[in-house]
């Protein structure tokens, strides 16, 4: 006899049917009276063993649906090439990716004259509650809520790249009108975390719980100093990074 608790009896028992494909992604879960009959345990136990679920992020509660199981249509995002201006692009590098896999890129944006804080202001080197500009995207992917993005840049350069400041989107990407102006951006620090969300997190990207979200903290650099402070927020259950570093023509050989 298992000395498991029945409540996890039954989260483990319904995650190995997952992991193993008999509930797929998109799958609705038997009802909390047939799971109850099935595990010989009352409604409050499997409903206690379906939170673990809900906890881990595999399964979705809709009131009066049930459970399913969530979809993971992963977006794989190569943070190497990402700005590299010799790779081809139509825009900015985010609706070049997405769309060279097939999806459909959307975003909103917005820019806002702010001030930087001390995450920002240290990474830009200039004194905290300095002014700066933000340009906020709130992106998607095939309408589903893929990341925010919160680009700082301070205001020395925004006096010498007055389009930082205006309002709407840089078709050519801010990265080659800022090279345009001479302003090439020759080196990045990137930074990655994980996290929970908070609460204006889960709402913009439409976050359930249990899901975590994985923050990419870019700082480009000129010859001279850093020229910006990108910020990503990611839903962690629906992206992947990658980075190529070096010599990769071995990967030409690999078995498909």
């Amino acid at each position: 006899m298992s000395k498991q608790p029945k409540y996890q009896q039954v989260a483990d028992a319904l995650r190995r049917e997952i992991d193993n494909g008999t509930y797929g992604p998109g799958a609705r879960l038997p009802s909390e009276a047939e799971l109850a009959n099935r595990f010989t345990a009352s409604r409050n136990t499997v409903r206690s063993g379906l939170a673990v679920l809900v906890g881990e992020g595999l399964i979705a509660s809709s009131q009066g649906l049930g459970y399913e199981v969530r979809k993971h249509e992963v977006f794989e995002l190569n943070a190497s090439r990402f700005e590299n201006l010799d790779f081809p692009q139509n825009g900015d590098a985010y609706s070049t990716d997405v769309t060279n896999a097939g999806r459909r890129p959307h975003q909103t944006f917005r820019v806002e004259v702010t001030t930087a804080s001390e995450y920002v202001a240290h990474r830009l080197r200039v004194e905290a509650g300095e002014r700066a500009v933000l340009r906020f995207c709130h992106r998607f992917v095939d309408d589903v809520p893929w990341s925010t993005q919160a680009t700082h840049y301070p205001d020395w350069l925004v006096k010498d790249a007055p389009r930082l400041s205006e309002p709407g989107d840089i078709d050519e990407g801010t990265t080659r009108y800022l090279a345009s102006l001479g302003v090439e951006q020759i080196g990045y620090a990137d930074e990655i975390a994980t996290r929970m969300p908070t609460p204006e997190e889960a709402r913009l990207l439409e976050i359930g719980p249990g899901i975590p979200v994985l923050l990419w903290t870019r700082t480009g650099y000129t010859a001279e100093r850093p020229v910006r402070c990108t910020v990503t927020t990611f839903r962690g259950d629906l992206n992947r990074m990658n980075y190529e570093i070096g010599n990769l023509s071995a990967r030409e050989n690999e078995v498909q």
